[in-house]
Formats: C-alpha cells, sequence, structure tokens
C-alpha cells in the first residue's frame, strides 16, 4: 500500500549569495518560506523540481521538502528546513546579520 503523499515546497541554494530559496507560485524565488507554493500533488511536485532543476544559472541543490499549509502560508515540518528557514549558522552572514 503506497503512502499517502506530504505536501512539498520546491528549495534550493542561490547560485551566488548561497542563500536557502523557495520556489513561488509564479516561478520565482523568494527567501521567506512561507511564499512559497504549497504543493500537494506528488505528480505536479516532480514537474515543478525538474522545471527548477533546469535553471542552474540561477539555484543549485534543488529538492523537496515536506511542509503543511500555515496561516500565513507554507510552514517546514522538519527540523533540517527549520534551520533552513534562519540562515546560515555564521551570525556575520545572511539573514541573521541583519538582525
Amino acid at each position: 500500500m503506497s503512502r499517502q503523499f506530504t505536501p512539498k515546497v520546491v528549495t534550493a541554494n542561490a547560485l551566488l549569495e548561497g542563500d536557502v530559496v523557495y520556489l513561488t507560485a509564479d516561478d520565482t524565488w523568494t527567501r521567506d518560506h512561507a511564499q512559497a507554493e504549497l504543493i500537494e500533488d506528488e505528480a505536479h511536485a516532480q514537474i515543478r523540481l525538474v522545471d527548477a532543476s533546469a535553471r542552474a544559472d540561477e539555484i543549485v541543490g534543488a529538492y523537496l521538502a515536506d511542509a503543511k499549509a500555515g496561516p500565513d502560508g507554507p510552514e517546514p515540518i522538519h527540523f533540517r528546513e527549520v534551520f533552513r528557514t534562519r540562515g546560515p549558522s555564521n551570525y556575520a552572514h545572511g539573514k541573521q546579520a541583519e538582525q
């Protein structure tokens, strides 16, 4: 018996900056997980991943990450993805440097 599909977001790292990015419904990349497209169909998720992976001039390492619907948009489920939303662990770079 097959498992029920868990909703996903497409995530990767921006090629030039290295920041974590998420694919939006309008095919742009955002650094805000809540703006990512929440994909609830397995076939559609695979298509979106293939399309994203072909954009090697923009991103590297695209993959599907489990997510759930939240009040402000998709929310990560696993610790790894929660950690990735916070930016690099080196406080002198990325999202954390702005705080």
